[in-house]
């Protein structure tokens, strides 16, 4: 697998954070329709996920070398279990501190434990235009969600597993907020750490080793969320609707975004790759004007603008270096 070019990889990270974009709106439909809850919704996104991409991997006898060989097999097991666990505390976050509060704290966070995280781990250079796009890309994301529609405006998928599927729950009132925004700032560490890890191995250094690095790790966390999945019941509401959602699910903001995710992370700094997919919160915004009917005041609109501007500043500097 040859190395990506600066180009390349950006692209692969923008589309990346379009597709994921998409998750929160159809999260929010495969509730009414399939009548599951969060974490259902989560394992079935990982086990869809994993399904698409496992026949990627190649020949059976190649992914089984990959699988077996022992470093390889550690990394997938812990960014399955970081998976599972910022998904999980994203949700705890919600259940405490409400999605706004929820969405902030954590979209906000992830960057900068990120940036922190590069730059003790892996020696990554933030500099004035990457501190000034992070800056872009928080004050953005406060006036994205400071615009959005209603008080309880929709997550913004931040893991960016699935934020935008928190269900009923999430108009719920906030029960400790304290709490809650501990749990916000454990999701944004938990990413991030998967983010670094992944970045530190450098995941496009092996044939498939992005594919399996995700395709394994779905299925990690589909394993350490099905325990808590059952306990509300898993099993959907059969109907096409609700069939279509859960394959669009897997397919477009899991396999495929996952897929580009890991593999832009053997080109790009983690930090870039971080700031870059907040864009995903103005795509998410985006998504929701032209199927759900939002309609963002003038700072969402404004918090847009930010987003994708401040995604551009990181990706063009390192295109420099």
């Amino acid at each position: 697998m040859t190395q990506l070019s600066i180009r390349r990889a950006t692209g692969y990270v923008v589309t990346a954070a379009a597709a994921w974009g998409t998750g929160g709106a159809a999260g929010s439909l495969l509730f009414a329709a399939g009548g599951l809850d969060a974490l259902d919704v989560t394992f079935w996104r990982f086990l869809l996920g994993a399904a698409f991409l496992l026949p990627l991997l190649g020949p059976l006898l190649g992914a089984a070398r990959s699988l077996l060989d022992r470093d390889l097999r550690g990394h997938v097991l812990v960014v399955g279990a970081g998976m599972a666990v910022y998904q999980a505390a994203y949700f705890a976050a919600i259940a405490g501190s409400g999605v706004a509060v929820a969405t902030v704290i954590t979209m906000g966070a992830t960057p900068v434990f990120t940036a922190l995280g590069g730059r003790l781990f892996l020696r990554e250079r933030l500099g004035v235009p990457g501190l000034a796009a992070l800056l872009a890309a928080l004050t953005g994301l406060a006036l994205l969600v400071a615009g959005s529609p209603g008080e309880n405006p929709a997550p913004l998928d931040p893991d960016p597993v699935l934020a935008g599927t928190a269900g009923p729950e999430a108009a719920a009132v906030p029960g400790d907020p304290l709490a809650g925004a501990g749990y916000a700032m454990l999701s944004a560490f938990g990413y991030a750490g998967v983010t670094l890890l992944s970045r530190r191995r450098g995941t496009a250094a092996e044939p498939g080793s992005p594919l399996v690095t995700a395709a394994v790790g779905f299925l990690v966390g589909a394993a350490c969320v099905l325990p808590f999945a059952l306990a509300g019941g898993v099993l959907p509401r059969l109907g096409w609707e609700s069939a279509a959602l859960l394959v669009f699910l897997g397919a477009v903001p899991t396999a495929l975004a996952y897929g580009l995710f890991f593999r832009a992370l053997g080109t790009l700094s983690a930090t870039t790759v971080a700031i870059v997919s907040l864009g995903e919160a103005a795509f998410a915004a985006l998504v929701g004007v032209v199927l759900l009917g939002e309609r963002p005041g003038p700072s969402g609109w404004a918090g847009c603008a930010l987003l994708l501007l401040a995604g551009v500043v990181p990706a063009w500097r390192a295109r420099r270096e």
